[in-house]
Order: structure tokens, then sequence, then C-alpha cells
């Protein structure tokens, strides 16, 4: 890592070993019905090598944790408290299903796991050489301290080529922000891209999620002046409040998209950041979008300036202003 670099990238056994428990779950053909895609061959022959353990005990609590509506965020932050080999962890919160700690040691052993990685060693190489090459000399933390003052954690990027295959996955331990990402998924069934084909891709997406999570945590410990600023609602289409109907999750989804657009503004080009705005808007009706982004500009000006020290400081203007914002880009 350089000097001018701010991001961790690393696998992780016990991160692949959740993935790997996933897989043999009903996850993966369930992803496929809400959107179907191409999935990196590797994930697709863990499946195929998996087959002989998908009864195991360890899989079935993972089917029942899934089926009672349990985020992988959990399972995969219990994964990060987790020594490894050994499985051990001071505390087991008390979601976990009973004796899911032995038997995760049994389908490792059981389902010669560590021999499959051995013999996918290239794969998985491949994927952190690529995401290595990614993040080379790329810094984070200017951006996000700009909004949310010092960020303590480190930055970590985990590439994942087994599951979940179209989703990321963020989760906040031992001071770290740990983003785990599928490649970046192509065209109907073709395979998903290597991780570095698209750097900005994998820039916009590890920012927005890194920024999510941090924005969460802000959000509330600044409680009462997100109280008085959610009481004007937001410019956005039916489309998008349909799918998300808070106030929060609103502010949460166009804050993040619009920093990630400004960054790849500033680091990448101009029309990186209007390709993606227009994918946004057509795929998930994010026409306040633009007003987002000249609404972040402003703040970071008046930032520059003086006039704001971090995000909180801007709340309290912030409705009047995106609403005059979106109204202005939508003429």
């Amino acid at each position: 890592m350089t000097n001018q670099q701010d991001i961790t990238v690393r696998l992780d056994d016990r991160v692949r070993l959740i993935s790997a428990v996933l897989a043999a779950t009903d996850w993966p053909l369930k992803s496929q019905d809400r959107r179907p895609h191409g999935t990196h061959a590797h994930s697709r022959m863990t499946r195929k090598f998996l087959e002989p353990v998908k009864e195991h005990s360890a899989v079935q609590s993972m089917q029942g944790l899934l089926n009672s509506g349990a985020p992988l965020e959990a399972m995969f932050t219990f994964a990060l408290t987790l020594t490894w080999p050994d499985l051990e962890t001071p505390e087991v919160p008390g979601w976990v299903p009973p004796n899911w700690l032995g038997q995760l040691r049994d389908f490792y052993g059981e389902s010669r796991l560590a021999e499959w990685w051995k013999n996918e060693e290239t794969a998985w190489e491949s994927a952190h050489s690529e995401s290595r090459h990614v993040f080379a000399d790329v810094t984070f933390k200017p951006v996000l301290e700009r909004f949310f003052g010092a960020v303590d954690e480190t930055l970590v990027f985990v590439p994942n080529i087994s599951y979940p295959t179209d989703a990321e996955v963020t989760v906040r331990y031992n001071n770290e922000l740990v983003c785990i990402a599928p490649p970046r998924l192509a065209w109907g069934d073709s395979p998903p891209w290597p991780f570095d084909e698209d750097a900005g891709y994998i820039h916009r997406t590890s920012l927005a999620q890194f920024s999510r999570i941090l924005l969460h945590g802000y959000l509330r410990n600044h409680a009462e002046t997100v109280a008085a600023a959610s009481e004007t609602p937001l410019p956005v289409s039916d489309q998008f409040r349909s799918k998300y109907p808070s106030w929060q999750e609103q502010f949460t989804t166009l804050f993040t998209a619009a920093l990630s657009a400004l960054y790849l503004e500033e680091h990448l080009s101009k029309a990186e950041t209007n390709a993606y705005v227009l994918m946004e808007r057509k795929m998930h009706g994010m026409t306040s979008l633009p007003g987002m982004i000249s609404v972040l500009r402003r703040y970071l000006t008046a930032h520059e300036e003086g006039k704001y020290k971090e995000l909180v400081d801007f709340l309290p203007v912030f409705p009047k202003q995106f609403k005059v914002a979106a109204k202005i880009v939508s003429l």
C-alpha cells in the first residue's frame, strides 16, 4: 500500500466461509428470481462442489436465518468476530442459531473447503490483484471527511467471487469499515467483468458503501437536527418514494449516489459522471439526483470557505436548497 492509498484490499477466509455456506442455501436461486444475472465461474462451481453438503446443519441454520429475514450484514459481521481457523469468538450474539459455531467448524471440514480454495487459488488471487490495481493511489477519506469530520476507521475492500453475486455487503467491526463486493455484473447471462475492467464502477460502488455506513451512524448521532430537516418532504419521484418511503432512506440513497458522482467527476471525467447519473435516473427513478449533486457542490464550496465544518451544520438549510436545486435542474 502506498502513502497515497487509504483503502486496504484483502481476502478473508471468514468471509469466504460464510459465502460458501450461503452458496449452499436457496439464496443463489432467489437472487436470480429477483434479478437474473450471469455469475462468476467460481461461484457456480462452488455450488456444484457443495452439493453433497447442502443438507448440512450449518446450511440449514443459515437457511433458517434467511427465512426469518436476518440481514446478510449481521452474518458477515459475526464472521469477522471469529478467530481463524479455530472459529472462536468471545461472545455469541443472541440471534445466532444454537451451536452454529460448531456447525460451521464441522461444515468447513466436511465440505473440504480448504482443498477447494486451494484448487481455486488462481481465481481468488486474480480478484485480489485486480482489486489492488483498482485502488492503487486511491484515497477516499479526504472526500468523506469533508462531510463527516475525521474518519478514524480503516477502509477495507474484500473482493468476493462467491455469494452474494449481485450485491455488496458492508459492515463495521473492530474499527474497520469492510466492503465485501462482487465484480460488476455484465449484461444478461454473460459472466461479470474483472474487478479492474471498470475502475469507475468499483470506485463509485465502494465509496457509496463506505459513505452509507458512515451516514447511518452520523444521522443517529444528530437525530434532533435530522428530525427538524425531515419535516420538509424531499422532491423525489413517485417511483423513488415507493422504493424508499422514509425521509432518511431517500436522503441516504441520494446523498451516497451524489457523493459517488462528484468523486467520478473530480477523479475520472465528467462523461463518467453523466453516464452514471443517466443510468440512475432510468433504472431507479432518481430524477432528483442532479439536484442533490448541485446542492453538495454548493456545500463543498461553502465548506472550503469555512462556512460549514461538516454535514450537520448544513442540514438545517438543506431541504430548502435541495428543493430549489431540484427545480432548477429539471427545467
